[in-house]
């Protein structure tokens, strides 16, 4: 290597960062804001109360909306209430002969195939909400995208994050005195400020970033690694899955003859039990109303770090317990601790606001990389006398990603609260509306890749999420002024961090706009000769 190893890593550094910064920068604020989906599906569905009823009565109630709405279905599924969530979801599959629903509303993914419910479980009735995807469209874009199709999406995010992978090692290779850079910070000096900043935003959650980037590769490996399986299994993948996932194997058939089913309550307590005391998080019924019909029950996530978690088998129709999962092997014991890492379920409501912090510091980390190529390109394109068109690229996609993705984030919550309730595929107009305002923010910086664009539309995502609490009191009852003295901090949570993310905004706009570049050192050595030329002058004279 001719410029030396460590100069080697800090090229790869710059350009596999550089290359996906802009893709990069929108999965990760995606995936940071993904922590809180739950809470943000409530604030986006203010039409949901809140619940107190939990476990075996809300269990008992599903069951009876099921049977009331959904007799004729292949199978039921059913999500019991917890502490983020206090309604019960369902989703069933109906015979492939199920004509499309009475009211004309599409259910699922194929007409009258699938339907779904959310019902309040103090009451049993389902809840009458606006149709959005809520905290699950940001969920679905840090891996799925949007617009493109999905295998090609997780492809393009995956390679992405093997770039990341990359830029973080070659980072910490290349940063000699890494640590003590994370105690610098100089402001005020250009150049060096910002190499500061990134330093001190890369270091503070490096654990983080690297555990979050590894462990988002290993989410999706089988579709990027798919030869060992293929290899192990050729044409069954299904038995792959079902040995190493621990499955119950086949599953049972129905019989054709109608039968009484067994009563949920006794069931998730007999798991409980089982658990020793571990929660059961949903069940699923196959068959209903058969007499080969089968209950599973499943245990909530809690505490386990593993996404993985036990499932028990009941018959359907007598109650006895036919069958537990399987203890899983060590390989997939460890891909479902990764799995769990990522997705952070386990987590506590401090440790998921520090992991939503982390997530906060690797945006930054992203936003300051690319912004600090820009920078060092600057000087050397004023010397030539004009500005080429790689750095102008760079300083639009900046600009409209930095900048713009604040104001996409913002205007999706916008459009929850300003679209009409009765809009055709509302969910998607949503989205919709998100990708419409970042587009608008991205031919903004095009059509003047300057400054004042900087602050501009820094000003206005401040804007937009310093009014969202006010958008908020206005459009709905479900405010600061009746969440927190009800002390429903979801709610009042997310007013309150709307406030803060727009408050921060704003003081990145105004730095922006009093922001003036540094004087290099050979322009003061300039002054400086200038003024003792002037003074020799005089006094000469």
């Amino acid at each position: 290597m001719k410029q030396g190893f460590r100069q080697s890593m800090a090229w790869l550094h710059t350009w596999t960062g550089l290359l996906v910064g802009w893709l990069l920068l929108l999965i990760f604020m995606a995936g940071t804001a993904s922590y809180y989906r739950e809470e943000i599906s409530r604030w986006m569905r203010p039409e949901v109360p809140a619940t107190s009823t939990r476990g075996a009565i809300a269990a008992e109630r599903a069951m009876q909306y099921l049977q009331q709405h959904a007799a004729r279905a292949e199978s039921w599924n059913v999500t019991l209430p917890d502490e983020r969530n206090g309604t019960v979801r369902m989703f069933w599959r109906n015979p492939e002969s199920a004509s499309p629903p009475e009211d004309g509303k599409r259910r699922g993914r194929r007409g009258g195939r699938f339907g779904d419910a959310t019902v309040n479980p103090d009451t049993g009735e389902a809840i009458a909400a606006r149709e959005t995807r809520g905290g699950d469209f940001f969920y679905r874009l840090h891996f799925d995208l949007h617009y493109i199709p999905v295998a090609w999406a997780r492809y393009l995010v995956g390679f992405c994050a093997m770039f990341m992978l990359v830029a973080i090692i070659t980072g910490v290779i290349t940063h000699k005195k890494i640590f003590k850079d994370f105690f610098t910070f100089r402001p005020g000096k250009g150049q060096r400020s910002w190499l500061d900043f990134h330093n001190v935003s890369a270091v503070m959650a490096l654990p983080y970033h690297a555990m979050i980037t590894y462990t988002g590769i290993v989410t999706l490996m089988f579709m990027y690694l798919p030869w060992g399986v293929q290899a192990a299994f050729p044409g069954d993948e299904d038995a792959f899955f079902s040995a190493a996932f621990a499955q119950f194997g086949e599953p049972r058939e129905a019989t054709g003859q109608p039968a009484r089913g067994v009563a949920i309550a006794p069931l998730l307590e007999a798991s409980r039990l089982h658990w020793r005391g571990g929660e059961p998080g949903g069940f699923s019924v196959q068959h209903p109303g058969d007499a080969g019909a089968v209950v599973d029950v499943f245990q909530r996530t809690g505490k386990r770090l593993s996404i993985d978690t036990p499932s028990l088998r009941f018959d359907g129709v007598t109650g006895r317990l036919l069958a537990a999962s399987p203890t899983p092997g060590g390989a997939t014991r460890t891909r479902g601790v990764m799995y769990g890492l990522h997705l952070a379920r386990f987590a506590d409501p401090l440790l998921r606001a520090l992991f939503f912090l982390s997530g906060l510091a690797g945006c930054l980390m992203v936003a300051s990389g690319v912004i600090l190529w820009a920078i060092k390109e600057r000087p050397r394109h004023l010397k030539a006398g004009r500005i080429g068109f790689g750095l102008r690229l760079v300083d639009a996609l900046n600009i409209g990603t930095v900048a713009g993705l604040p104001i996409a984030f913002a205007a999706y919550f916008w459009g929850n609260r300003l679209l009409p309730l009765a809009i055709v595929e509302r969910a998607s107009v949503e989205a919709n509306v998100f990708f419409i305002a970042w587009a608008l923010a991205l031919m903004a910086a095009f059509a003047w890749p300057r400054r004042a664009m900087w602050a501009w539309q820094l000003y206005l995502a401040a804007l937009l999420f310093l009014l969202m609490p006010l958008l908020n009191a206005l459009t709905t009852s479900a405010h600061l002024g009746v969440s927190i003295p009800r002390h429903d901090w979801v709610l009042a949570g997310f007013d309150l961090t709307m406030l803060a993310l727009g408050a921060g905004l704003a003081c990145a706009g105004r730095r922006m706009q009093r922001w003036q570049p540094p004087i290099s050192a050979a322009a003061r050595r300039r002054q400086a000769v200038g003024g003792a030329d002037g003074v020799t002058t005089e006094a000469t004279a």
